[in-house]
């Protein structure tokens, strides 16, 4: 029954999301809909030597959506993009394959999700929040490559011939 979905640990990540809002100054930002439900996520990111500095995060999204992205709020700042595609991955695993979640590990957490599994109808706003986050650190690094290159084509050269 969808009503058992609702525990107590679900509904209190759901009203303790931390990082709520918008960076004054956001290297990258990313928003993601839920196509079956219209539920969405907004993240904003700064990120310094591959690692998240700054984090903020808005939504629209059910108790299951909210809960999942409090998971991600707490524990994002110093992850890597690999740390949360990592969590991505295992928690889409956990979703869809059913397969018990990493009790170890930055984003261990997300294991109280577990019962969503056999929501189908539910996963997609689950997962809504980690793939708004992948999706700022991917373009910030494509941005942060395209920098560096335009730098490196930009730098004077030494005329070898003389």
């Amino acid at each position: 029954m969808l009503a058992d979905l609702y525990t107590t640990d679900i509904m209190s990540l759901a009203a303790n999301i931390k990082h709520v809002g918008r960076l004054e100054v956001a290297q990258s930002r990313a928003r993601k809909v839920s196509k079956l439900c219209g539920s969405w996520v907004e993240v904003d990111i700064n990120m310094q030597d591959g690692t998240v500095t700054e984090f903020a995060i808005r939504l629209q999204a059910c108790a299951l959506g909210q809960a999942s992205a409090a998971i991600l709020a707490e524990y994002i700042m110093d992850a890597t993009y690999e740390d949360v595609a990592t969590a991505r991955d295992n928690l889409h695993a956990m979703l869809k394959d059913k397969t018990a979640f990493p009790n170890t590990g930055r984003f261990a957490h997300l294991g109280v999700l577990s019962d969503i599994a056999n929501y189908p109808a539910r996963h997609a706003s689950t997962m809504l929040a980690f793939e708004a986050a992948l999706d700022a650190m991917k373009t910030l690094a494509m941005k942060t490559l395209a920098m560096k290159t335009l730098a490196m084509k930009t730098l004077p050269t030494k005329n070898l011939q003389e």
